[in-house]
């Protein structure tokens, strides 16, 4: 396309019969400013779209080069364009980002092009401001949809994880169809088969004819009701379970829920396997960890193993938990002090250390038995280093984060501490002045008191730009 604009010899040439003034003004309309330049780069003329008040200021440009019209980042483009345009006839289009009145860092997209007099150029440029806001708006909401997307995810592994400890059988079905979506594994058990291979099929099954007249008129009437109460209903092996339903909407669908528990011969709800219940435990994706009084640990579940970096269970029995949960030898004498007073600990932050040197934030809640044959201390342990780290930051949360800094003493040396504090704020004071300046980086460079450069620095330093999104208003391009 840029081919066929170039100027060509002989009187068919474009703008060859019109004056730069006159082709300024009529290549105003395709744009919403147009400058008539000499072969040096001076503006000799301003022409704007009719009706367009945002470049008023641009007429005090007249006499002035075209390089001192715009930031210092973008001369480089603005030399480039003049000598396309000489040497070619028409330069590409560029995006350069002039200085108004009013201290207004306005982007345009310049394309020039010679008129064939006297070496005379023209520019015309397009406002890119609507541009700029809409990159804005889109990074902003990839921004919040990732928010959603880690909020949601720790929903779903709650969510699954309460699903699968769950003592009861509980399948979900499709009150369409009856199609069972989703079961746990206990109620696998129930139906004596693998959880995944009830999926799909039509309930009710597995029970005698009488057992599955009763499960129809009972999810019949949760389906109408909203909930239906517990019976009780025999299976074909002759074990007897109780049985109720209830009726909810998922975004455009309507499911029910069905739960079973198991009887034994005395007609009361059957025991939890304590098999089961380790079983569970060992493949739970929160550490979980046995000590003796003396913090001496006992056993551990795989992901505490994960967590201390170590192969096998044998590699830390015996080991003081310290050595991996907490500050060394100040946190366990406050997890048994606390212990001593409630009974248990509740979601107390702290930091988890591997053989291998990583360090993770982790969420730690305790339990005792301190009489019996054994007595030991049960430790939960949960990684929170992913749910900080999608958590929202700069100035509205520069409290929170200060104090999360402050919680590190002792467990990180000062050098570190103040490092990482200087940069928090720094980062706070530059969202503050683009928030200020309403993310006019020349403006907040003025406000910060640094040069351009060097707030573009800060700002790849501090991952507040996004890459490839404005490149043209990068100085380095």
């Amino acid at each position: 396309m840029a081919s066929s604009l170039t100027p060509r010899d002989g009187p068919d040439r474009p703008f060859g019969e019109l004056d730069p003034r006159s082709a300024a003004t009529l290549l105003a309309v395709a744009g919403d400013i147009s400058l008539v330049l000499d072969a040096h780069g001076t503006i000799r003329d301003v022409a704007l779209s009719a009706g367009d008040t945002q470049f008023e200021a641009a007429r005090q440009w007249v006499g002035r080069s075209w390089s001192d019209t715009v930031a210092p980042d973008s001369r480089s483009k603005v030399d480039a364009l003049l000598r396309e345009a000489t040497l070619q006839g028409v330069s590409r289009r560029r995006q350069v980002n002039h200085l108004l009145g009013d201290g207004a860092d306005v982007p345009v997209a310049y394309s020039c092009l010679r008129t064939g007099r006297d070496g005379a150029l023209v520019a015309v440029g397009r406002d890119q401001r609507h541009v700029s806001a809409l990159q804005q708006r889109l990074v902003e909401a990839q921004q919040a949809m990732e928010r959603d997307y880690w909020r949601l995810r720790h929903v779903e592994t709650r969510y699954r994880l309460l699903f699968q400890l769950a003592s009861d059988g509980i399948l979900v079905l499709d009150a369409a169809t009856l199609k069972v979506l989703d079961a746990n594994s206990a109620a696998g058990q129930v139906f004596a088969e693998a959880a995944d291979r009830l999926i799909g099929r039509t309930f009710p099954f597995g029970a005698d004819a009488h057992a599955t007249r009763m499960l129809e008129e009972l999810v019949s009437t949760a389906r109408s009701a909203g909930r239906a109460g517990d019976i009780t209903v025999t299976l074909q092996d002759g074990r007897s379970v109780h049985a109720s339903a209830s009726c909810f909407r998922q975004e455009s669908s309507t499911l029910l829920l069905v739960r079973l528990s198991s009887l034994v011969a005395n007609g009361e709800t059957g025991g939890r396997s304590p098999s089961r219940l380790l079983d569970l435990l060992e493949r739970s994706p929160d550490a979980f960890v046995v000590t003796d009084l003396e913090g001496a640990i006992l056993s551990a579940n795989r992901a505490f193993l994960d967590i201390a970096e170590v192969a096998s269970e044998e590699q830390v029995r015996g080991v003081s938990i310290g050595t991996f949960i907490g500050r060394p030898g100040a946190d366990f004498a406050m997890f048994t002090g606390m212990l001593r007073r409630n009974g248990v600990v509740r979601l107390m932050a702290t930091a988890a250390r591997g053989s291998h040197g990583h360090q993770s934030e982790v969420e730690v809640s305790a339990v005792w038995v301190p009489e019996g044959e054994q007595p030991s201390i049960g430790f939960a342990i949960r990684d929170i280093g992913r749910r900080l780290a999608s958590g929202p930051h700069g100035a509205r949360d520069l409290t929170r984060a200060v104090e999360e800094l402050t919680g590190l003493v002792g467990r990180v040396s000062l050098r570190d501490l103040v490092r990482d504090t200087v940069d928090l704020v720094e980062r706070h004071f530059i969202e503050a002045a683009l928030e200020l300046t309403n993310d006019n980086r020349t403006s907040a460079a003025e406000v910060l008191g640094v040069s351009r450069q060097s707030l573009y620095v800060k700002l790849r330093r501090h991952r507040l730009v996004t890459p490839g999104a404005d490149r043209d208003d990068d100085p380095a391009t």
